[in-house]
């Protein structure tokens, strides 16, 4: 039996994809800082709650023991994260864009992978088929936010495209510290989901199908490498 760990679970793509990995055979922990919400979403699903704030030192730590005393460890998605709006559901630009904007994003988006990371890591590596799959966004893309031709270019945002390029070099050094792991950085597409106020184009089914791919990988399959549904993203 697999088990996996979904942080930011109790909604959107985190939801989606915890409903298809138990639907999957996994055995499936819903990570959410609001344990009355991760309760009635591992409920819902069939799954486990763990309370879990990736902000947080002592709560990642005590998730940690909690999976470890229950047998461990496979598979870490690291989906929670966050995009700093404005009142009218508008972007941070270069012109207004506040150190206080950064520091709250990195928190999250890139402190919190870190810092869940360094916990399970000693878990993962006892597995027979380690996965971690890092959610990042085609935002993260340099080649793409550098190009004037690609939709992503337009994109006015300073703290959230950072957080993710982040992420993705967060991916590229794990994966060579571990090689025995499978760590995959992924883009889900522009989804409806609350972090955007519901102004994406996809579905949470559309966006958790490379979270879901991407969680299954074989011990023989990619690692260090940045994914959409297509297929292998530039950096």
């Amino acid at each position: 039996m697999t088990t996996t760990l979904i942080t930011g679970a109790n909604k959107g793509l985190g939801f989606e994809t915890a409903r298809r990995l138990v639907e999957a055979g996994h055995t499936v922990y819903v990570g959410a800082r609001d344990a009355d919400r991760g309760r009635r979403a591992a409920d819902e699903l069939g799954a486990r709650f763990v309370r879990l704030d990736v902000t947080d030192d002592a709560s990642v730590e005590a998730a940690a023991k909690t999976l470890e005393a229950d047998g461990g460890l496979d598979v870490l998605i690291n989906n929670a994260g966050i995009e700093t709006r404005t009142e009218d559901n508008g972007v941070p630009v270069a012109a207004t864009v506040t150190a206080d904007h950064m520091r709250t994003t990195f928190e999250t988006n890139v402190f919190g992978v870190v810092r869940v990371l360094h916990a399970f890591l000693p878990l993962l590596q006892r597995s027979a088929a380690p996965v971690v799959v890092n959610v990042s966004s085609g935002l993260g893309s340099l080649t793409h936010l550098s190009d004037p031709d690609h939709p992503a270019h337009f994109y006015p945002g300073i703290a959230y495209p950072t957080s993710k390029t982040a992420v993705n070099m967060l991916t590229v050094q794990y994966a060579k510290a571990f090689p025995a792991l499978r760590i995959n950085s992924v883009e889900p597409g522009f989804t409806r989901t609350d972090l955007n106020g519901n102004t994406g184009t996809q579905t949470v089914a559309e966006g958790a199908e490379i979270i879901v791919r991407m969680a299954q990988v074989a011990p023989d399959g990619p690692t260090g490498g940045y994914f959409d549904v297509n297929g292998p993203l530039p950096w």
